[in-house]
């Protein structure tokens, strides 16, 4: 076990999965529900980490399929595997980073328009409105309803909505084998709920502005950056 691409590839991993809750859909929604419900921030930010647990379980659960898949496949083609791997990682962060240059990034929400940083609180309230409903999640900020309903559905949005670009970092752990998933899944917890109740909690401070916008402007150029980052140290010290 090459203890620098280890290393890498978990730095990596916190990385991805840290910001990635950055993107405004893994704690907008807690924030508008919150203050439709009427929550306190405690609940609030609970509330947040049980959905966060349901969204890294999807992950882990789709992470330990690659795992069963790349270990079998690894035991039958023993030294070309990590060759296959590193160069699967730089395929990928090419993509990403064509994705982003060509204009194809997707934004997941308008929240840090122009705009935002500046008006009254009701202008702040109806721009948390309509990235809320950019989500297609169940109106839940406009009038207060079930608590069970509100949970449920904020749970259901992030545990069917697995995080994609922490995929690939479990495909660059796969050579590690279940030791390597294990660690990728506990630095996969520990760095998205953190993210998540960070971000939310910033959010229910009432910072509007937290400096993010440039992330989720160029979430992809990032996520390729990272991923040709492992691909090349897999190439270049894994044997």
């Amino acid at each position: 076990m090459n203890e620098t691409v280890l290393t890498t590839i978990a730095l990596t991993g916190f990385t991805v999965a840290f910001f990635h809750a950055a993107i405004p859909t893994h704690w907008l929604p807690f924030v508008a529900a919150g203050r439709a419900q009427r929550w306190t921030h405690s609940k609030t930010l609970l509330i947040t980490a049980l959905a966060g647990t349901g969204h890294v379980l999807t992950t882990a659960l789709l992470g330990s399929l690659l795992t069963i898949f790349g270990v079998a496949l690894s035991t039958r083609i023993g030294t070309w595997f990590p060759r296959i791997a590193g160069a699967l990682l730089i395929v990928l962060g090419l993509f990403y980073i064509w994705r982003q240059l060509s204009g194809h990034a997707h934004s997941h929400t308008h929240l840090f328009s122009k705009g935002c940083n500046s008006g009254s609180q009701h202008q702040h309230q109806h721009e948390l409105k309509e990235s809320l409903a950019h989500f297609r999640a169940p109106d839940i900020s406009r009038t207060r309803t079930s608590d069970w309903i509100a949970i449920g559905s904020l749970f259901a949005m992030l545990t069917f909505s697995p995080c994609e670009a922490f995929l690939p970092i479990y495909v660059s752990g796969i050579r590690f084998g279940w030791s390597g998933f294990a660690l990728l899944t506990l630095i996969l917890s520990t760095a998205a709920v953190a993210g998540m109740l960070v971000f939310t909690w910033l959010a229910l401070l009432g910072i509007r502005s937290i400096g993010l916008g440039w992330f989720e402007r160029y979430e992809s150029l990032v996520m390729g950056s990272l991923l040709l980052l492992v691909g090349v140290m897999v190439l270049l010290f894994e044997k």
